[in-house]
């Protein structure tokens, strides 16, 4: 395919994420504001795929954020621990006392039912990892010295504080230096953009960041509203599933950025909160491809799907995979991660690539 990926002998890391990774605090069956005891998870838009990379598809995979060095610092230290992700590029930073300058940020997730849907509500400011700032990262180790395959990074994180987005920009600069693959998420959060600017300041940051991007992925929300894309027929609101909807939006984004050379976007309609019908589309040398349809897929928790398609998606060009191939690896993994409860995926290779097949949810003994 177009991308020229660097040979897997030549560096310590496939894959490497930057991004902020939170506790997760789950009510179960229950919700949020009725719930008298929470699941503790790990997650984050941007980890969520090196995880996956690394759960899934037994790939090297390591993370760069930063945690405050307290209690629950070390909480969400030993669930990365159990990710299997490398944690040697986090920064620990030091703890107040009572959470004043640096904490650890919290994501309370619900999933919804039938015509409730999913609920998320973050309490993250002051985070360790929004307070990161160029400089404070040795990029020129990291991609000069111990050598990165893939590089990814998102929107999220952009969005987090006004020097996250340096951050995002001095990376993916010292990573196109050593011929490091960069890929992108959009994630559009409006939450995260209302009380600094919105959705106009939200395209401002992810546009400069986009020229930096090899391979940008993202869902119709994203390419509207983080890019400023309006294409006729593509509206983040009514859950379209036209593929010829989606070729012009990644035409359009291709000959505005022609620094990428793929793109890849879910595609979903949501007719409950439970039942989803869920496929991709990408895009790559001049051709497109389209995952299997998922139809009338039972939802458990919606959340992460986005980030399973990603690290599948990643996972077929690092593998040497066709397009098609790529595509079919990310929304099959997508829809296994959605099965299951929490951020992160709890599939494995063999199952993914059973489900790629037409396999049956018979029982396996």
């Amino acid at each position: 395919m177009a991308l020229k990926i660097r040979p897997a002998e030549e560096c310590k890391y496939d894959i490497l994420s930057l991004g902020e990774v939170m506790l997760r605090l789950d009510p179960g069956n229950e919700r949020i504001w009725t719930t008298r005891t929470f699941k503790v998870w790990e997650g984050g838009g941007e980890y969520n795929v090196a995880r996956g990379l690394r759960r899934c598809f037994n790939l090297r995979a390591a993370v760069v954020t930063a945690i405050v060095d307290n209690q629950v610092g070390r909480l969400l230290e030993d669930l990365l621990l159990q990710g299997g992700v490398d944690i040697s590029n986090v920064k620990w930073m030091k703890f107040d006392g009572i959470g004043r300058k640096c904490r650890v940020g919290l994501n309370f997730t619900e999933r919804g039912f039938g015509v409730r849907g999913a609920v998320g509500c973050s309490d993250r400011g002051l985070s360790a990892a929004s307070q990161l700032k160029k400089g404070d990262i040795d990029w020129e180790r990291i991609f000069g010295k111990e050598g990165v395959r893939w590089f990814h990074t998102g929107g999220i994180y952009a969005g987090l504080s006004e020097t996250t987005r340096d951050v995002i920009i001095e990376a993916v600069k010292v990573a196109k230096k050593y011929g490091t693959i960069v890929s992108y998420d959009l994630n559009f959060r409006p939450s995260l953009w209302q009380d600094i600017g919105g959705t106009e300041k939200c395209q401002e940051v992810n546009r400069e960041i986009a020229k930096y991007v090899d391979v940008m992925i993202g869902n119709e929300e994203d390419f509207t509203a983080a890019l400023g894309f309006e294409v006729e027929g593509v509206d983040e609101h009514l859950g379209s599933l036209d593929p010829a909807n989606f070729k012009k939006m990644i035409e359009r984004a291709v000959k505005e950025y022609p620094n990428f050379k793929a793109v890849g976007t879910t595609l979903r309609n949501a007719k409950t909160a439970s039942i989803n019908d869920w496929s991709a589309i990408a895009y790559a040398d001049g051709k497109f491809a389209q995952a299997k349809m998922y139809e009338n897929l039972e939802i458990w928790d919606r959340v992460g799907g986005g980030d399973s398609f990603a690290s599948g998606f990643i996972y077929g060009f690092l593998a040497d995979k066709s397009l098609e191939d790529a595509v079919n690896y990310g929304a099959a993994h997508g829809a296994l991660a959605m099965t299951t409860p929490g951020d992160t995926t709890m599939a494995t290779k063999s199952e993914v690539e059973k489900v790629m097949k037409g396999g049956g949810a018979r029982v396996v003994r």
